[in-house]
């Protein structure tokens, strides 16, 4: 698939001015917006919080914490509201590498284009096995 590196935004509902900007990997294999647990203090309080446990690529299993509602805005894209899963991440050269997984995706109808490398917006949202009166 190779690697799609776009660049997202995630804000603070409550608090006007309390957001982060970043570059994140999509990531089709993982749950959510993923990011350092060093950054939460930058987005403030959160009004909802809860301990969640996530399995890493290496089979690990390590604590977490999703938070929210936050605003979250994909480059290019419009914004939504939803989560973010904040974990102890090591820097590598310095660097963290937040992740936007597949829940961020389809709250944002989003897909991967596998043949441009790029995400595009699905036109119209998926309900083929509901019944519509």
């Amino acid at each position: 698939m190779g690697r799609i590196v776009t660049s997202v935004t995630v804000g603070n509902i409550i608090e006007a001015g309390r957001a982060i900007r970043c570059d994140a990997l999509v990531d089709t294999g993982a749950y959510c917006l993923t990011l350092p647990a060093a950054w939460k203090t930058r987005l403030g309080l959160l009004p909802m919080s809860h301990v969640a446990e996530a399995e890493l690529a290496d089979h690990r299993i390590v604590p977490g914490e999703v938070c929210g509602p936050v605003r979250i805005q994909i480059d290019g894209f419009d914004a939504i509201a939803g989560e973010v899963l904040f974990l102890d991440m090591e820097a590598e050269d310095g660097r963290y590498e937040p992740l936007i997984g597949y829940i961020t995706l389809e709250q944002a109808r989003l897909v991967v284009d596998l043949v441009g490398h790029r995400l595009v917006r699905v036109p119209h949202v998926d309900l083929k096995r509901q019944r519509v009166a």
